[in-house]
């Protein structure tokens, strides 16, 4: 017969296997808050460049959109522009509303670069051999390639164009005058090759805006094939107007239809 307390000793050790062993992962981490470790995955990069793009898109239209004023004289144009200073005023202080929209646009653009070279990195250590099939490596090319480099070019766009109508470079708008928003677009886009600067980087906005609305639906879940034309229309849509729209501005000028 097996004396009881033999018994017990069994049935613990049983009921705690490995509690003799010594500790091979060392001690015990501190687990990171939820929301660095969600930050740290593919996943929630992909949605921190959904959400930063999403806003961006939405700078894109109102930008331009409101630009249209243009069509109808320096007057409306100007006073849109000035308007844009007084946002909520006298609730709060003059360019108080704009700066807080400029300081959110800076940190939705860095987050949204960060996150696509930190994605790119991940991506290129989880797929360290090329593409085996020539047919994969077409799509990929034209799915995440063509991303990269046309969001180079409208990075260095943008610079340009802050350049051109907000710092008022002299190299890159000699004629530029601050508050005369109309004058100084005119007098940039009467120049040919700023207006086809504009006009190329403008579709390559409009490539990227593509590819990218289409990707920050899938990132955010809507991924079914039930939806996809629908997702293909609206970004689609989006893509196409932002582009008509933009290069509408230094065509008109070029054609003596604004100036």
């Amino acid at each position: 017969m097996i004396d009881p307390s033999e018994a017990l000793g069994m049935t613990q050790a049983i009921e705690r296997p490995g509690a003799d062993a010594p500790e091979v992962n060392g001690p015990h981490r501190k687990r990171k808050p939820w929301l660095v470790d969600f930050l740290s995955t593919a996943v929630g990069l992909k949605w921190v460049m959904a959400l930063s793009g999403l806003a961006l898109i939405g700078f894109v239209i109102a930008h331009a959109f409101g630009n249209t004023k243009m069509f109808f004289g320096a007057e409306e144009l100007d006073a849109y522009a000035e308007s844009l200073k007084t946002l909520l005023y006298p609730l709060v202080p003059k360019t108080w509303v704009l700066w807080g929209f400029r300081i959110g646009l800076i940190v939705a653009f860095g987050a949204h670069i960060t996150s696509a070279i930190m994605l790119t990195r991940m991506n290129a250590k989880a797929r360290p051999t090329r593409y085996q099939s020539p047919r994969h490596y077409i799509a990929a090319n034209f799915a995440s390639r063509s991303m990269r480099w046309t969001g180079i070019i409208v990075f260095l766009f943008l610079l340009w164009h802050l350049a051109d109508f907000t710092w008022g470079v002299e190299a890159v708008n000699p004629d530029f005058v601050k508050g005369n928003v109309y004058d100084n677009m005119v007098a940039s886009f009467e120049r040919p090759a700023v207006a086809i600067l504009y006009i190329v980087a403008n579709i390559a906005l409009g490539i990227h805006l593509f590819h990218g609305a289409w990707s920050m639906f899938q990132s955010m879940g809507i991924n079914s094939p039930r939806y996809n034309g629908l997702r293909r229309w609206i970004a689609g849509g989006i893509a196409a107007a932002i582009t008509i729209v933009n290069v509408s501005f230094p065509v008109s000028v070029q054609l003596g239809i604004v100036g």
